[in-house]
This record gives C-alpha cells, sequence and structure tokens, in this order.
C-alpha cells in the first residue's frame, strides 16, 4: 500500500488507536502491540490513547509474517497462565468490541480457537486462540486458515464489514 497501516486514518483516528482501544473496551488489557523496530514504539505510542494499558514487543525477527508472529505472540512466558488471547491485525479499523466478546464466548472447552468468518472467507488473524495452538502451528508454514480450519474450533459467522481489512485505498471508502 506504500504506506503505514498503522497510522492510517480512519475517521480521524489512526487505525493502531482504533483497534486498541476497541480491544480495550472487550476487556482485552493488557494489549501486546508486536513491533519490528523500536522507533515503532514512540510512532505509535504517540497516537494510542494514554490510559489505554499497553505492552511493546519487539519482534524477534524484524518484518517476518503472520505465522511468526502469532507462534512468537503465544510463545511468551507472560501468556502462559493465559486461557485465550484474541488475536487483532492493526489494518481492521471497524472491527468492534462485541465481535471480540462474541468470539470469547464462542470458545468451546474443547476447542483450541473461536475464528470469525463472513459468508466468503474465514479471518484467522482476528481469532480468539489458546497459547497451545503454537505448539499445534510448530514448523507449519500452510496458511493460518488452513491449518486452524484443521484444529478444533467453532466457527462465529458475522458482518463482512466489521472484518473488513485495508489492503488498498480504495478499501478506505
Amino acid at each position: 500500500m506504500g504506506r503505514d497501516k498503522a497510522l492510517i486514518e480512519v475517521d480521524g483516528v489512526a487505525c493502531i488507536a482504533r483497534v486498541a482501544s476497541t480491544l480495550a473496551a472487550a476487556g482485552c488489557e493488557p494489549i501486546r502491540i508486536a513491533v519490528a523496530q523500536p522507533e515503532d514504539v514512540e510512532r505509535y505510542g504517540a497516537v494510542i490513547p494514554d490510559e489505554l494499558d499497553v505492552e511493546w514487543v519487539l519482534d524477534s525477527v524484524a518484518h517476518s509474517g503472520p505465522i511468526e508472529a502469532v507462534i512468537e505472540a503465544l510463545s511468551d512466558p507472560l501468556v502462559t497462565d493465559v486461557d485465550s488471547i484474541q488475536l487483532c491485525p492493526v489494518d481492521v479499523p471497524w472491527v468492534t468490541a462485541d465481535l471480540f466478546f462474541e468470539l470469547e464466548n464462542s470458545l468451546g472447552s474443547g476447542d483450541l480457537l473461536a475464528i470469525p468468518a463472513d459468508p466468503q472467507r474465514t479471518h484467522p488473524l482476528l481469532a480468539r486462540v489458546r497459547p497451545t495452538v503454537a505448539s499445534t502451528i510448530g514448523g507449519d508454514r500452510r496458511p493460518l486458515h488452513v491449518q486452524f480450519s484443521e484444529m478444533e474450533h467453532s466457527t462465529l459467522l458475522t458482518e463482512t464489514a466489521i472484518l473488513r481489512n485495508i489492503n488498498t485505498p480504495d478499501d478506505l471508502n
């Protein structure tokens, strides 16, 4: 896209601030934000509301892909005692706290994850996952939607509009 998606404004608010505020409204604090480089903490922190409980995490490999980011987040010793974690990329500015509540409630006792879907596809980077998903993924580098579909999971069908992400400037319209 040529621009940092985290800092793209939607209705006057940077995507990262919209997503972080939505996570906080859903009770998903502390919000752990992975950054590629230390300078990102200052740039992103400048647009995130001060009252949010944010923990900054530096990627062990800068600009790694989503699979590596998920494995790294779920393998962190700080999450070993957590029942589940809400994944959320920065480029979904229309996501709602209600979606996060519904995903948490959809996660069955035998499920490794609860994944939102619209009528066309699932959205793995918005899944509610248990930390054990990291060991299940292991060295598998197939797309997450394929891997997640093979794990015990619940699917939450929801509105396409709130799952929309920004990939091109046209997506802002």
